[in-house]
């Protein structure tokens, strides 16, 4: 099981994600975040910088059918389960799309669902169908890996946090106001579905200390990796995309330029 790349905190591995979860040690990793395929590209539109656009991604993220996305859903997950530590935690971001299928699973492996966290975007896309509501959110799903073991949760630090729905000084929100992904943190390359930095700060920071393990087995343009190097926590980040994994390391790389 040779890394794509490693060095100090961060390992990336170029591989299917079961691949490389079915090969790590067993209760070793302390939180996973994952961004798995919603799968979205159905030939549909949307929009973006006012134009029409097609929603399709890539081959990854189209569907295979309800049973094929649903097995591939309960596999992933479970190997995520191997990996986690007895007190771990897990985040999975979603839409109506795959977020059912998520719940659902994490509920029949038996790990004890936190919350629902709501991403409310403010500066979402309108629907240009004008058959729907504007999908103006995501859903991310916390739960940890056993109903009686309790998980790290850095109540204060979220308390403090400047959030726009809850005042500093009171308890956070389930409901996250955060923009989409601004273009300053796309100079280095652009993935169809990268997260911003504000999120995944919040996860990492509210669920995981300093020198933790956090893996992301769809490691996408590696916004966990940069957040978690940065935080000086410990990363592993597995992808099929070769592309991805090289956005990530201009990343990283920029990351400790600046730290220089």
């Amino acid at each position: 099981m040779k890394p794509y790349f490693k060095c100090k905190n961060i390992t990336l591995f170029h591989d299917n994600c079961l691949n490389i979860l079915n090969k790590l040690p067993e209760n070793s990793v302390d939180m996973i975040f994952a961004d798995p395929p919603y799968f979205l590209s159905n030939g549909g539109i949307s929009c973006k910088a006012g134009k029409m656009v097609s929603v399709n991604k890539a081959d990854w993220d189209k569907s295979k059918g309800f049973e094929e996305d649903f097995k591939f859903t309960q596999n992933w997950i479970n190997a995520c389960r191997r990996v986690l530590k007895n007190n771990g935690t897990i985040w999975i971001s979603g839409t109506m799309h795959n977020i059912y299928q998520v719940g659902f699973s994490l509920q029949k492996f038996n790990f004890k669902i936190l919350n629902e966290i709501s991403w409310f975007k403010p500066n979402a896309p309108p629907n240009l169908t004008c058959k729907y509501f504007a999908h103006a959110h995501e859903t991310i799903i916390w739960a940890r890996k056993h109903i009686k073991i309790s998980h790290t949760f850095n109540y204060n630090k979220m308390k403090e946090w400047d959030d726009k729905i809850a005042s500093q000084g009171k308890q956070m929100r389930s409901i996250w106001h955060i923009p989409l992904t601004p273009m300053r943190e796309k100079t280095h390359g652009k993935h169809p579905t990268q997260k911003p930095i504000e999120l995944l700060k919040r996860i990492i920071i509210s669920s995981t200390n300093e020198n933790d393990l956090i893996l992301d087995p769809f490691n996408g343009s590696g916004t966990t990796g940069v957040v978690a190097l940065e935080l000086n926590r410990q990363y592993i980040g597995i992808d099929k995309e070769k592309d991805f994994l090289d956005l990530t390391l201009k990343r990283i790389n920029s990351l400790e330029i600046q730290r220089l």
